[in-house]
């Protein structure tokens, strides 16, 4: 705006006006003004319509009034809406047109090249780089905002994300941690509830072995309420670590030191169970830990609760970069066309997906469940 009045005034005060203005030359006038109404919504025809009409008024020999002055809003908005190119081209036209026709009309030419077209030159460039720096400047402000709303909806998305992994992490931990007990107690209970009058020796232990659970149950179900209560116990790696593992003693968590409790909970009814181990049992990372229990334990539920089955093994095998687990029973098994299970199943694949591991379930009627799960031996914790 200061280059506009000061370059302006220089224009004026150089190139001042003589004789008299007709009627005509103020409807020139009025038709720059006018055109400025329209330069926002059409800054091209704009420009081009007051270029042209400016090179007419200077045909029709009306009185000086500059060259960048009436074009300068025309330039501008040119350049604002991106028309840059337009906005020079129009500009580098009028300043060659004007200059060659006051040189052939014989007018001084140190004063055209001097002092007139330079200051011409000069507010032309200025309102073209002021309205291409504005344009730019809005354009910046806008990239920004959209960068925002953009981080705005990832930020919601990561959120929503992050509570869906939590909801689903702590169904399958309440699964794992309910349904082993359960089935383990309402067996127990029914062997005691059977043999209370015949061998009380047997309904004792039945009892004793249910209360075992429950406390065990319940050791676990304080863990992960704990560690939901608290989190800044949670590990950064909260997509693949049990709740329940962030009571890292190792006597209290869940693992595979555990699997003796696990199967003597599991020997009810008649059914026996078979442990075996195989490669160097060593300490494991807790989440590979855990997840490996997880697994016997719902396989060892899935025995309980659906084979009919009067034996199972448990074989453990630890290898260089994995440990592999397998449970097997002679129970009635399924058809392998059978749907693949309920929500402990599901929860199965999810612990291994996440670990990078692999879960393989193989059955036919009359030949039992077979469920092999390999665990990669990953550093969650």
């Amino acid at each position: 705006m200061i280059v506009l009045i000061v370059v302006g005034t220089a224009v004026t005060a150089n190139v001042g006006g003589d004789g008299t203005v007709s009627s005509p030359a103020y409807a020139f006038g009025a038709l720059f003004g006018a055109l400025m109404l329209l330069r926002r919504r059409f800054p091209v025809a704009v420009l081009v319509v007051t270029a042209v009409a400016l090179l007419g008024y200077y045909m029709l020999s009306y009185p000086p009034i500059g060259l960048a002055v009436p074009v300068a809003a025309a330039l501008y908005s040119a350049a604002e809406c991106g028309r840059l190119y337009w906005a020079c081209g129009t500009a580098l036209a009028l300043l060659v047109v004007s200059t060659a026709v006051r040189v052939v009309e014989g007018d001084d030419l140190s004063y055209v090249l001097g002092l007139e077209t330079p200051t011409s030159a000069t507010l032309m460039i200025a309102v073209i780089a002021l309205g291409d720096s504005v344009r730019s400047r809005r354009g910046w402000r806008a990239e920004l905002d959209r960068q925002a709303a953009a981080a705005a909806l990832e930020q919601e998305a990561e959120a929503a994300r992050r509570v869906e992994q939590e909801r689903v992490r702590i169904a399958r931990d309440l699964h794992d941690l309910l349904a082993h007990t359960v089935s383990v107690i309402s067996l127990h209970t029914d062997v005691a509830r059977e043999t209370l009058h015949d061998d009380t020796a047997t309904a004792e232990r039945s009892l004793t072995a249910a209360r075992t659970a429950c406390r065990d149950a319940g050791r676990e179900l304080r863990a992960t309420v704990d560690a939901l209560r608290n989190p800044d116990a949670d590990s950064e790696d909260t997509d693949s670590e049990d709740t329940a593992s962030h009571d890292t003693t190792a006597g209290a968590r869940p693992g595979l030191h555990r699997l003796g409790e696990l199967v003597d909970t599991a020997t009810v009814g008649g059914l026996h169970v078979d442990l075996r181990t195989t490669g160097a049992p060593r300490a494991l990372p807790v989440v590979s830990d855990v997840t490996a229990y997880r697994v016997v334990q719902e396989a060892l539920s899935n025995v309980l609760r659906h084979a009919d089955a009067s034996s199972a093994v448990v074989d453990v095998h630890y290898g260089d970069d994995a440990v592999t687990v397998r449970v097997s029973d002679d129970g009635r098994g399924a058809s392998p066309a059978t749907p693949s299970g309920g929500w402990g199943i599901t929860g199965m694949h999810e612990r291994l997906t996440l670990l990078g591991g692999t879960l393989r379930i193989r059955t036919e009627p009359g030949e039992g469940l077979d469920v092999t799960a390999r665990i990669p031996l990953r550093d969650g914790a």
